[in-house]
């Protein structure tokens, strides 16, 4: 609810946009894609989404922290092809932030152990007061095999 704007998504929609409202642990099958929802870890609800076409699967897990263990134990059965995590704070120590939102070394120390279920990684959703230039952070985060993310990126999986 921290996110939403309902001009946005009544623009989308007459954009042809679908709108879903799952419940959380919902599976949905909708023009090919099966799409899971699971309960983030943030103050107000949010939902983090596998979406599988037959193909790939992808895990959205943004505005969130710590994953819940539904959501590990979606990740490791399904194997993922990549996911999306969410990266707010950056490498900043301190930050009160760091109960609703992951810091790098959290999403490192996640991928210990998820890792070997996820094929490819990236970060997204950074605040920029938050972080280093772009390319200070993208080096850094390839010492550990994630990708990060900015504005107009595209990715193939």
């Amino acid at each position: 609810s921290d996110h939403f704007n309902l001009e946005t998504l009544e623009m989308l929609k007459s954009n042809g946009a679908v709108f879903l409202e799952l419940e959380d642990d919902e599976e949905r099958v909708v023009d090919g894609y099966t799409v899971t929802a699971l309960k983030g870890n943030h103050p107000v609800k949010t939902q983090h989404f596998i979406i599988e076409n037959g193909e790939s699967k992808l895990f959205y897990g943004l505005d969130s922290s710590w994953l819940f263990r539904p959501e590990i134990r979606a990740i490791k059965a399904k194997q993922i092809d990549f996911a999306v995590f969410d990266g707010t704070i950056g490498f900043v120590k301190g930050d009160s932030r760091i109960f609703e939102h992951c810091s790098m070394p959290m999403i490192v120390m996640m991928l210990e152990y998820l890792g070997k279920h996820i094929k490819r990684t990236c970060v997204s959703h950074m605040a920029r007061t938050l972080h280093t230039d772009h390319q200070t952070l993208a080096a850094e985060m390839a010492k550990h095999g994630v990708e990060v993310a900015y504005d107009g990126w595209s990715t193939e999986f």
